[in-house]
């Protein structure tokens, strides 16, 4: 299903005919040829839109139950094609915007703001972010560096919105 060797390997649009392969790949997004990580981000912005009308436990339980499913879902599709975290598996970046956005946006400027803080954590990785992307490993390791990457870029929205 992969073509080439690598992280950077291309993925077949085969894949998606597998439910399960098809939502680890974000609906496709993750197929992206370029920045399919920020791709992946932007769906899960789509879906904030109709989950931010929800009561907040509600908003909370929901994300929470994304991020359980997305464990066995990502490492599923990472056992696939024989890499641990392949550019093109980005549930856990529609995981990662959800709090991000949750935590933080109050109106569409501070969702953008929360969108590019979001991906400015996520790929640069700072501090814990990046030790916990190298230590650990299955689908757990793939979606809990995004969840801190959510929580921190969340928290820094919020302190935004406080200040202006």
């Amino acid at each position: 299903m992969t073509e080439g060797i690598g992280k950077r390997s291309r993925v077949s649009v085969v894949l998606l005919r597998d439910p399960g392969h098809c939502l680890a790949l974000g609906l496709g997004t993750g197929l992206a040829p370029w920045a399919p990580g920020t791709w992946g981000s932007v769906l899960g912005f789509a879906l904030y839109t109709p989950l931010a009308s929800l009561d907040q436990r509600i908003y909370w339980a929901l994300t929470a139950l994304l991020f359980a499913i997305g464990i066995p879902l990502c490492a599923r599709t990472a056992q696939f094609l024989g890499i641990k975290d392949h550019p093109a598996i980005v549930w856990d970046e529609i995981v990662g915007i959800l709090i991000t956005l949750g935590l933080g946006a109050e109106d569409l400027r501070s969702a953008v703001i929360g969108f590019a803080l979001f991906r400015l954590f996520d790929i640069t990785k700072p501090g814990p972010i990046r030790w916990l992307d190298r230590a650990v490993g299955g689908g757990l390791g793939i979606m809990v560096d995004d969840a801190l990457a959510g929580l921190f870029a969340g928290l820094a929205l919020a302190l935004i919105n406080y200040l202006s």
